[in-house]
């Protein structure tokens, strides 16, 4: 699973003034990444505004992303939620042509125990054509996968090749690469937290601010699985302040403000979500202006 070593990114959803999908700016969007060093794409996740998708914008956006990487990098698919037997209708009935792999976010607001997480994972595992990633983010689905639970499915399930790790404990982060097979990926889902995360073991990031700044965070992620710390956290330090600045008010509210400042795309969010304010606006605006790679 070398293809998913690096920097991989979980990108947005554009949308016009009107809050219609922007595929025109999301064909600018994938562009960007790949020309400037981004390892593979992860489309439909959380920071893709997924939640607040119709079942036709889903398809519009996969068709887009596939169309316009055309091969280029490995694709991510986001497919997770809280129902089971609904994700394996979709796996069993769906098309998955093009992806690589699939991202699927521990069942939120039910808030099952640890077998209930393990029963639901290993049969979306014998479900899937595809290889499954792991996603653990606490504060959006409020429940932990703990690091036994993760290594019984990293054991028991073949298909389960990794795990993006956001429960925003390093502790925890390293019991997870102490503990883990070799062949399993332990992937950073934190931007701030990417940097350590990598060099204590870790396979890589699936970032947010990288599709903002894709040629500094990727080049600072290979330096890291390099071993070349001292150039990889150069570049962090000059990141640092721009992760603070895209969650100050939510993600992805901040990181389509600096798309936007960057004219990649408009800043434009979903209800419940809004955008940025010009408060922020401006504070991204300055930091953009001043930053070199």
């Amino acid at each position: 699973m070398e293809q998913f070593r690096g920097t991989g990114v979980a990108l947005i959803t554009p949308f016009t003034s009107n809050r219609e999908v922007d595929l025109t700016a999301l064909e600018r969007l994938v562009n960007f990444q790949v020309d400037n060093g981004i390892d593979y794409l992860v489309v439909l996740g959380t920071t893709g505004e997924s939640a607040t998708l119709s079942a036709e914008e889903k398809a519009l956006v996969k068709a887009k992303v596939l169309e316009v990487n055309n091969g280029r990098l490995p694709v991510v698919l986001g497919l997770g939620g809280n129902d089971t037997h609904s994700i394996i209708r979709e796996l069993e009935q769906g098309k998955f042509d093009g992806f690589s792999a699939i991202l699927s976010v521990s069942p939120y607001y039910n808030k099952p125990s640890q077998e209930g997480i393990y029963q639901h994972y290993k049969m979306i595992a014998e479900s899937s054509p595809l290889p499954v990633i792991l996603y653990n983010v606490p504060p959006r689905t409020g429940s932990n996968i703990k690091p036994d639970t993760v290594m019984r499915l990293a054991n028991d399930c073949e298909n389960i090749i990794g795990i993006k790790e956001a429960a925003g404990d390093f502790e925890q982060a390293l019991e997870l690469i102490r503990k883990k097979p070799d062949s399993f990926l332990l992937i950073s889902g934190e931007d701030k937290l990417a940097l350590p995360f990598v060099l204590a073991g870790g396979a890589g990031v699936i970032s947010v601010i990288g599709q903002a700044l894709p040629k500094a965070f990727s080049s600072m992620i290979r330096l890291g699985l390099s071993g070349d710390n001292q150039k990889a956290f150069d570049i962090f330090y000059r990141l640092s302040e721009s992760i603070d600045l895209i969650f100050a008010e939510g993600n992805p509210s901040g990181v389509k403000s600096m798309l936007s400042t960057l004219n990649i795309s408009h800043p434009y969010v979903r209800l419940p979500l809004v955008p940025a304010t010009e408060e922020l606006r401006q504070k991204i605006n300055t930091f953009v202006s001043h930053f070199k790679i």
